[in-house]
């Protein structure tokens, strides 16, 4: 399928492995000039190899300075996607206040400052895509990781805010849910645990949507390709319907058909 999105400028935070890549990969490969972005130059210059990327920038936009410096290097854009993100399984009790600040800071202000930034542009322009990379932990709150998922739904409340003040243009605002993915992070802390208990990868995933995610009618991890595919159609003019929406690229976890 033809996206259209030739001549379409994206930034892609976050996307120097797992799903983040996977997206610019995919928008790359519709057209897309895409930027990429980490916090090492070196993973950044990799992701650009790798992807086909057009431009790539190394910067933390868990801060204001990082923001700073993508906005200044990158004034406009097309696509804007909120890939950035981290997660921790930690008991609620033991998650101080400072893991909660860091987790806002890197999982929602690095989405909201520069989605503040780009969208009066888009509306100006009468064209854009913003996308916040959420998750099925938005409306499923994990109870090993309840910071995570404070972020993740705050993301949804931000998108379906900023969709509203798009209305009459063609500019939408939307967030993307992904289940449980293949990502690096992921990936890595599924392979660390299965060595601690002495068991092989393929079993611990069996035991995670035995005990864990039971509800999953995927039954594995999905692959950030599955997801980015999701992402790209959402980018592109065909989606030009979709406005204010969460998506769901879950795998069947949430229950709720609502």
């Amino acid at each position: 399928m033809n996206l259209q999105l030739d001549g379409k400028t994206a930034l892609v935070t976050g996307s120097t492995a797992g799903i983040g890549l996977a997206i610019a990969t995919a928008l790359a490969k519709e057209g897309a000039a895409v930027i990429v972005n980490g916090r090492t130059q070196e993973r950044v210059a990799k992701a650009v190899q790798i992807s086909g990327a057009a431009h790539g920038i190394a910067a933390d936009l868990g801060t204001e300075e990082g923001a700073h410096a993508v906005i200044t290097r990158f004034p406009t854009l097309d696509i804007l996607v909120n890939n950035l993100g981290i997660f921790e399984p930690k008991p609620f009790e033991q998650i101080p206040d400072d893991d909660w600040r860091r987790f806002f800071e890197v999982n929602v202000l690095s989405g909201v400052r520069l989605s503040r930034h780009y969208l009066g542009a888009m509306k100006r322009n009468n064209w854009g895509r913003i996308i916040f990379i959420s998750s099925e932990s938005a409306l499923q709150i994990p109870v090993e990781m309840i910071h995570y998922g404070m972020t993740k739904t705050a993301q949804l409340a931000i998108s379906r805010g900023l969709a509203e003040t798009t209305a009459g243009t063609a500019v939408t605002v939307n967030a993307v849910l992904p289940g449980p993915t293949e990502s690096e992070g992921v990936i890595g802390f599924v392979e660390r645990l299965a060595a601690e208990k002495g068991v092989k990868r393929h079993e611990l995933e069996k035991e995670f949507f035995a005990k864990a995610r039971p509800s999953s009618i995927l039954q594995r991890f999905a692959t950030p390709d599955e997801v980015a595919a999701v992402v790209a159609f959402v980018c592109s003019p065909l989606a030009s319907a979709i406005n204010g929406a969460a998506v769901r690229a879950d795998g069947g976890v949430i229950r709720s058909i609502a």
